[in-house]
Protein backbone atom coordinates (compact mmCIF):
# COMPACT_ATOMS: atom_id res chain seq x y z
CA UNK A 1 0.00 0.00 0.00
CA UNK A 2 2.45 2.57 0.85
CA UNK A 3 4.77 1.99 -2.65
CA UNK A 4 1.26 2.70 -4.06
CA UNK A 5 0.62 5.60 -2.55
CA UNK A 6 4.37 7.19 -3.17
CA UNK A 7 4.03 6.30 -6.74
CA UNK A 8 0.73 8.05 -6.39
CA UNK A 9 2.59 11.14 -5.11
CA UNK A 10 5.21 10.86 -8.00
CA UNK A 11 2.66 10.98 -10.70
CA UNK A 12 0.52 14.08 -8.92
CA UNK A 13 4.15 15.83 -9.15
CA UNK A 14 4.66 14.95 -12.61
CA UNK A 15 1.23 16.50 -13.64
CA UNK A 16 2.52 19.47 -11.64
CA UNK A 17 5.59 19.40 -14.03
CA UNK A 18 3.37 19.34 -17.44
CA UNK A 19 3.59 16.43 -17.74
CA UNK A 20 0.92 14.28 -19.09
CA UNK A 21 0.09 10.86 -17.76
CA UNK A 22 -1.06 7.95 -19.45
CA UNK A 23 -4.37 6.00 -18.91
CA UNK A 24 -2.87 3.72 -16.04
CA UNK A 25 -1.19 6.30 -14.05
CA UNK A 26 -4.05 8.81 -14.13
CA UNK A 27 -6.28 5.78 -13.15
CA UNK A 28 -3.69 5.16 -10.27
CA UNK A 29 -3.54 9.18 -9.18
CA UNK A 30 -7.40 9.30 -9.34
CA UNK A 31 -8.38 6.62 -7.15
CA UNK A 32 -5.45 6.94 -4.48
CA UNK A 33 -6.37 10.64 -4.44
CA UNK A 34 -9.44 9.57 -3.67
CA UNK A 35 -8.78 6.96 -1.13
CA UNK A 36 -5.94 8.27 0.54
CA UNK A 37 -5.79 11.67 2.46
CA UNK A 38 -2.26 12.39 1.85
CA UNK A 39 -2.17 11.51 -1.50
CA UNK A 40 -5.10 13.92 -1.84
CA UNK A 41 -3.71 16.66 -0.17
CA UNK A 42 -0.47 16.44 -1.92
CA UNK A 43 -2.27 16.79 -5.23
CA UNK A 44 -4.46 19.51 -3.93
CA UNK A 45 -1.25 21.83 -2.71
CA UNK A 46 -0.31 21.47 -6.56
CA UNK A 47 -3.50 22.66 -7.66
CA UNK A 48 -3.67 25.31 -5.73
CA UNK A 49 0.13 26.75 -6.18
CA UNK A 50 -0.43 26.31 -9.62
CA UNK A 51 -4.10 28.11 -9.49
CA UNK A 52 -2.26 30.99 -7.49
CA UNK A 53 1.00 31.53 -10.31
CA UNK A 54 -2.08 32.49 -12.67
CA UNK A 55 -4.76 34.68 -10.81
CA UNK A 56 -3.17 34.80 -7.42
CA UNK A 57 -5.64 35.17 -4.59
CA UNK A 58 -8.41 36.51 -6.59
CA UNK A 59 -11.67 35.01 -6.96
CA UNK A 60 -13.75 35.98 -9.92
CA UNK A 61 -17.29 36.26 -9.33
CA UNK A 62 -20.19 35.24 -11.92
CA UNK A 63 -23.89 36.61 -11.84
CA UNK A 64 -25.74 33.80 -12.59
CA UNK A 65 -29.45 34.79 -13.77
CA UNK A 66 -31.49 31.05 -14.50
CA UNK A 67 -33.85 32.03 -17.59
CA UNK A 68 -36.37 29.29 -17.61
CA UNK A 69 -37.36 25.99 -15.81
CA UNK A 70 -38.70 24.44 -19.16
CA UNK A 71 -36.83 22.00 -20.55
CA UNK A 72 -37.17 19.36 -23.87
CA UNK A 73 -34.68 16.60 -22.55
CA UNK A 74 -35.58 14.09 -20.17
CA UNK A 75 -32.17 13.50 -18.81
CA UNK A 76 -32.46 11.21 -15.86
CA UNK A 77 -30.52 12.75 -13.33
CA UNK A 78 -32.62 16.47 -13.45
CA UNK A 79 -35.17 17.67 -11.64
CA UNK A 80 -36.48 20.35 -14.89
CA UNK A 81 -36.54 17.28 -17.13
CA UNK A 82 -40.17 17.04 -19.46
CA UNK A 83 -41.29 14.35 -17.16
CA UNK A 84 -41.62 16.04 -14.02
CA UNK A 85 -44.78 16.87 -13.84
CA UNK A 86 -44.03 18.20 -10.84
CA UNK A 87 -41.87 20.76 -11.38
CA UNK A 88 -42.37 24.24 -10.69
CA UNK A 89 -42.20 25.89 -14.19
CA UNK A 90 -41.27 29.43 -15.21
CA UNK A 91 -39.98 31.79 -17.49
CA UNK A 92 -37.95 35.14 -17.36
CA UNK A 93 -39.07 37.82 -19.45
CA UNK A 94 -36.96 40.42 -21.29
CA UNK A 95 -37.61 42.69 -19.14
CA UNK A 96 -36.63 40.69 -15.70
CA UNK A 97 -33.67 39.76 -16.95
CA UNK A 98 -32.37 42.93 -17.79
CA UNK A 99 -33.37 43.64 -14.49
CA UNK A 100 -31.05 41.07 -13.03
CA UNK A 101 -28.51 42.35 -14.72
CA UNK A 102 -28.61 45.88 -13.44
CA UNK A 103 -28.74 44.77 -9.99
CA UNK A 104 -25.91 42.72 -10.71
CA UNK A 105 -23.74 45.68 -12.31
CA UNK A 106 -24.71 47.87 -9.42
CA UNK A 107 -22.99 44.90 -7.23
CA UNK A 108 -20.15 45.07 -9.25
CA UNK A 109 -20.79 41.96 -10.75
CA UNK A 110 -18.76 42.49 -14.47
CA UNK A 111 -20.05 38.47 -16.11
CA UNK A 112 -23.64 37.63 -16.80
CA UNK A 113 -24.55 33.99 -17.14
CA UNK A 114 -27.62 33.09 -18.89
CA UNK A 115 -28.48 29.50 -17.77
CA UNK A 116 -31.74 27.68 -18.78
CA UNK A 117 -33.49 24.19 -19.99
CA UNK A 118 -33.65 23.55 -23.78
CA UNK A 119 -36.76 26.04 -23.58
CA UNK A 120 -38.63 25.64 -27.08
CA UNK A 121 -39.67 29.44 -26.29
CA UNK A 122 -36.56 30.76 -26.69
CA UNK A 123 -35.69 31.57 -30.35
CA UNK A 124 -32.85 32.90 -31.49
CA UNK A 125 -34.87 36.05 -32.38
CA UNK A 126 -35.43 36.27 -28.92
CA UNK A 127 -32.26 35.50 -27.46
CA UNK A 128 -29.98 37.54 -29.79
CA UNK A 129 -32.30 40.89 -28.98
CA UNK A 130 -31.90 39.71 -25.25
CA UNK A 131 -27.68 39.32 -25.45
CA UNK A 132 -27.50 42.62 -27.66
CA UNK A 133 -29.18 44.49 -25.25
CA UNK A 134 -27.31 43.51 -22.82
CA UNK A 135 -24.00 44.18 -24.64
CA UNK A 136 -25.53 47.82 -25.74
CA UNK A 137 -26.13 48.45 -22.21
CA UNK A 138 -23.17 47.11 -20.58
CA UNK A 139 -20.25 47.09 -23.31
CA UNK A 140 -17.86 46.02 -20.20
CA UNK A 141 -19.29 43.29 -19.13
CA UNK A 142 -18.77 39.55 -20.56
CA UNK A 143 -21.49 37.48 -21.26
CA UNK A 144 -21.95 33.56 -20.86
CA UNK A 145 -24.59 31.10 -22.15
CA UNK A 146 -25.27 28.12 -21.07
CA UNK A 147 -28.72 27.00 -23.10
CA UNK A 148 -27.73 23.68 -24.08
CA UNK A 149 -27.50 22.18 -27.57
CA UNK A 150 -28.33 24.33 -30.47
CA UNK A 151 -27.33 24.61 -34.32
CA UNK A 152 -24.47 26.20 -35.20
CA UNK A 153 -26.26 29.08 -37.04
CA UNK A 154 -27.71 29.68 -33.55
CA UNK A 155 -24.12 29.61 -31.42
CA UNK A 156 -23.00 32.41 -34.37
CA UNK A 157 -25.86 34.97 -34.16
CA UNK A 158 -25.61 34.84 -30.13
CA UNK A 159 -22.41 35.10 -30.59
CA UNK A 160 -22.86 38.13 -33.42
CA UNK A 161 -24.91 39.56 -30.70
CA UNK A 162 -22.33 39.80 -28.10
CA UNK A 163 -22.02 36.78 -26.41
CA UNK A 164 -18.07 35.79 -25.35
CA UNK A 165 -18.52 32.54 -23.81
CA UNK A 166 -20.42 29.01 -23.55
CA UNK A 167 -20.68 26.27 -20.97
CA UNK A 168 -21.85 23.04 -22.05
CA UNK A 169 -20.82 20.33 -20.00
CA UNK A 170 -19.92 17.14 -21.86
CA UNK A 171 -21.60 15.10 -19.10
CA UNK A 172 -19.71 11.45 -19.88
CA UNK A 173 -16.87 11.12 -22.93
CA UNK A 174 -18.12 7.54 -22.47
CA UNK A 175 -20.59 7.16 -24.97
CA UNK A 176 -22.45 3.97 -23.12
CA UNK A 177 -22.96 5.66 -20.03
CA UNK A 178 -23.85 9.00 -21.97
CA UNK A 179 -26.79 7.69 -23.78
CA UNK A 180 -27.60 5.54 -20.46
CA UNK A 181 -28.40 9.25 -18.80
CA UNK A 182 -30.08 11.02 -21.83
CA UNK A 183 -32.25 8.01 -23.52
CA UNK A 184 -34.16 10.86 -25.33
CA UNK A 185 -31.02 12.72 -26.33
CA UNK A 186 -29.21 13.28 -29.37
CA UNK A 187 -26.28 11.27 -28.68
CA UNK A 188 -22.62 11.60 -27.11
CA UNK A 189 -21.58 12.57 -31.27
CA UNK A 190 -23.69 15.39 -31.37
CA UNK A 191 -22.42 17.29 -28.01
CA UNK A 192 -19.69 16.58 -29.02
CA UNK A 193 -19.86 18.33 -32.14
CA UNK A 194 -21.73 21.37 -30.13
CA UNK A 195 -18.73 21.82 -28.26
CA UNK A 196 -16.67 21.88 -31.41
CA UNK A 197 -18.86 24.47 -33.19
CA UNK A 198 -18.69 26.46 -30.13
CA UNK A 199 -15.07 26.65 -30.24
CA UNK A 200 -15.30 27.29 -34.34
CA UNK A 201 -17.57 30.30 -33.50
CA UNK A 202 -14.78 31.89 -31.11
CA UNK A 203 -16.58 31.56 -27.92
CA UNK A 204 -14.69 30.72 -24.79
CA UNK A 205 -16.11 27.11 -24.74
CA UNK A 206 -16.99 24.92 -21.12
CA UNK A 207 -17.25 21.69 -20.52
CA UNK A 208 -17.38 19.14 -17.95
CA UNK A 209 -19.15 16.84 -15.36
CA UNK A 210 -20.26 15.32 -12.72
CA UNK A 211 -19.18 13.37 -10.47
CA UNK A 212 -21.07 9.82 -8.83
CA UNK A 213 -23.67 9.29 -11.12
CA UNK A 214 -24.97 6.40 -11.46
CA UNK A 215 -23.21 4.03 -13.80
CA UNK A 216 -20.02 5.85 -13.63
CA UNK A 217 -16.65 4.69 -12.60
CA UNK A 218 -12.97 5.89 -12.35
CA UNK A 219 -12.34 4.44 -15.71
CA UNK A 220 -14.92 6.67 -17.24
CA UNK A 221 -13.92 9.61 -15.18
CA UNK A 222 -10.12 8.85 -16.63
CA UNK A 223 -11.92 9.18 -19.92
CA UNK A 224 -13.94 12.37 -19.15
CA UNK A 225 -10.29 14.11 -18.36
CA UNK A 226 -8.52 12.90 -21.46
CA UNK A 227 -11.14 14.60 -23.58
CA UNK A 228 -10.45 17.15 -21.50
CA UNK A 229 -7.37 17.23 -21.68
CA UNK A 230 -7.97 17.14 -25.74
CA UNK A 231 -10.11 19.45 -26.49
CA UNK A 232 -8.77 21.78 -24.34
CA UNK A 233 -11.51 24.20 -23.40
CA UNK A 234 -10.93 27.48 -21.73
CA UNK A 235 -13.81 26.35 -18.99
CA UNK A 236 -14.54 23.29 -16.80
CA UNK A 237 -17.58 22.77 -14.38
CA UNK A 238 -16.89 19.88 -12.01
CA UNK A 239 -19.11 18.71 -9.27
CA UNK A 240 -20.57 16.41 -7.36
CA UNK A 241 -23.88 14.42 -8.57
CA UNK A 242 -26.61 15.32 -6.56
CA UNK A 243 -29.97 13.14 -6.45
CA UNK A 244 -33.68 14.68 -7.11
CA UNK A 245 -37.21 12.80 -5.52
CA UNK A 246 -38.51 13.40 -9.06
CA UNK A 247 -36.28 11.73 -11.15
CA UNK A 248 -35.31 7.56 -12.15
CA UNK A 249 -32.11 8.54 -9.96
CA UNK A 250 -33.83 9.99 -6.70
CA UNK A 251 -32.64 7.61 -4.51
CA UNK A 252 -29.54 7.15 -5.33
CA UNK A 253 -26.44 8.53 -3.53
CA UNK A 254 -25.02 12.05 -3.89
CA UNK A 255 -21.29 12.14 -5.66
CA UNK A 256 -18.07 11.36 -3.30
CA UNK A 257 -16.42 14.95 -2.00
CA UNK A 258 -13.04 13.59 -2.39
CA UNK A 259 -12.94 12.06 -5.55
CA UNK A 260 -14.91 15.77 -6.78
CA UNK A 261 -11.51 17.77 -5.33
CA UNK A 262 -9.06 14.96 -6.94
CA UNK A 263 -10.51 15.71 -9.97
CA UNK A 264 -10.97 19.35 -9.88
CA UNK A 265 -7.44 19.52 -8.87
CA UNK A 266 -6.06 17.43 -11.49
CA UNK A 267 -8.27 19.76 -14.49
CA UNK A 268 -6.28 22.72 -12.35
CA UNK A 269 -2.66 20.74 -13.55
CA UNK A 270 -3.55 19.77 -16.88
CA UNK A 271 -4.88 23.13 -18.28
CA UNK A 272 -3.60 25.58 -15.70
CA UNK A 273 -4.74 28.42 -17.06
CA UNK A 274 -8.47 27.49 -17.20
CA UNK A 275 -11.43 28.83 -15.18
CA UNK A 276 -12.57 26.52 -13.01
CA UNK A 277 -15.54 27.21 -10.74
CA UNK A 278 -16.56 25.89 -7.41
CA UNK A 279 -20.05 25.53 -7.95
CA UNK A 280 -22.98 25.65 -6.14
CA UNK A 281 -23.64 21.96 -6.52
CA UNK A 282 -20.09 21.32 -4.10
CA UNK A 283 -21.75 24.20 -1.33
CA UNK A 284 -24.72 22.03 -1.39
CA UNK A 285 -23.17 19.39 -0.92
CA UNK A 286 -21.02 20.16 1.97
CA UNK A 287 -20.45 22.90 4.17
CA UNK A 288 -17.33 24.03 3.55
CA UNK A 289 -17.75 23.02 -0.31
CA UNK A 290 -16.98 26.07 -2.18
CA UNK A 291 -13.58 26.18 0.02
CA UNK A 292 -12.70 23.29 -0.62
CA UNK A 293 -13.54 23.56 -4.53
CA UNK A 294 -11.15 26.43 -4.03
CA UNK A 295 -8.41 24.38 -2.14
CA UNK A 296 -8.59 22.05 -4.81
CA UNK A 297 -7.33 24.66 -7.43
CA UNK A 298 -10.97 26.16 -8.32
CA UNK A 299 -11.02 30.21 -9.03
CA UNK A 300 -14.59 30.86 -9.54
CA UNK A 301 -17.91 31.21 -8.13
CA UNK A 302 -20.89 32.21 -9.59
CA UNK A 303 -23.88 33.54 -6.63
CA UNK A 304 -27.22 33.82 -7.95
CA UNK A 305 -28.62 36.69 -9.61
CA UNK A 306 -32.70 35.10 -10.45
CA UNK A 307 -35.40 36.90 -9.30
CA UNK A 308 -35.46 35.27 -5.24
CA UNK A 309 -39.36 34.04 -5.99
CA UNK A 310 -37.78 31.90 -8.80
CA UNK A 311 -34.30 30.84 -7.40
CA UNK A 312 -36.55 26.87 -6.19
CA UNK A 313 -37.87 26.80 -8.80
CA UNK A 314 -34.96 26.01 -10.98
CA UNK A 315 -34.42 22.81 -8.89
CA UNK A 316 -31.90 20.57 -11.10
CA UNK A 317 -31.29 19.13 -7.96
CA UNK A 318 -32.87 18.97 -4.49
CA UNK A 319 -31.55 21.68 -1.64
CA UNK A 320 -29.71 23.74 -3.65
CA UNK A 321 -28.07 26.31 -2.29
CA UNK A 322 -29.11 29.67 -3.68
CA UNK A 323 -29.31 32.02 -0.54
CA UNK A 324 -26.55 33.48 1.81
CA UNK A 325 -22.84 33.24 0.41
CA UNK A 326 -24.60 31.65 -2.71
CA UNK A 327 -26.64 34.99 -3.64
CA UNK A 328 -25.21 38.08 -5.35
CA UNK A 329 -26.60 39.70 -2.65
CA UNK A 330 -24.70 38.00 -0.10
CA UNK A 331 -21.20 39.25 -1.24
CA UNK A 332 -19.97 40.82 1.64
CA UNK A 333 -20.58 37.62 3.15
CA UNK A 334 -18.70 35.59 0.38
CA UNK A 335 -15.60 38.03 1.26
CA UNK A 336 -15.67 37.36 4.38
CA UNK A 337 -15.88 33.25 3.88
CA UNK A 338 -12.68 33.54 1.58
CA UNK A 339 -10.99 35.91 3.68
CA UNK A 340 -10.69 33.06 6.14
CA UNK A 341 -8.61 30.94 3.76
CA UNK A 342 -6.79 34.31 2.44
CA UNK A 343 -8.75 34.91 -0.52
CA UNK A 344 -10.66 37.38 -1.90
CA UNK A 345 -13.49 38.40 -4.83
CA UNK A 346 -11.69 39.57 -7.99
CA UNK A 347 -14.54 42.03 -9.67
CA UNK A 348 -12.78 41.88 -12.98
CA UNK A 349 -14.29 40.17 -16.11
CA UNK A 350 -11.55 37.61 -15.77
CA UNK A 351 -11.58 36.27 -18.98
CA UNK A 352 -9.07 33.35 -20.60
CA UNK A 353 -7.31 35.10 -23.16
CA UNK A 354 -6.24 37.82 -20.28
CA UNK A 355 -4.24 35.64 -18.42
CA UNK A 356 -1.13 35.46 -18.22
CA UNK A 357 1.20 33.69 -20.37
Amino acid sequence: MRDIVEHATLLANELAKGNRLNTTDLRQLLTSAATDSNVLQHLRNHAVRTACEQFGHGIYIRGLIELSSFCRCDCLYCGLRRSNRDAERYRLSHEEVMACCREGYNLGFRTFVLQGGEDGTHTDKWLTELVAEMRATYPDVAITLSLGERSEESYRALHAAGANRYLLRHEAANAALYESLHPAGRGLEHRLECLRALKRCGYQTGMGMMIGVKGQTIDHIVEDLQLIEMMRPEMVGIGPFLPHKATPLGSEPAGDLNTVLATIAIVRLMLPKALLPSTTALATLHPRGRLEGILSGANVVMPNLSPTDVRAKYAIYENKASWGKEAAEGLEALERELETIGYHIDFARGDYNNLKP
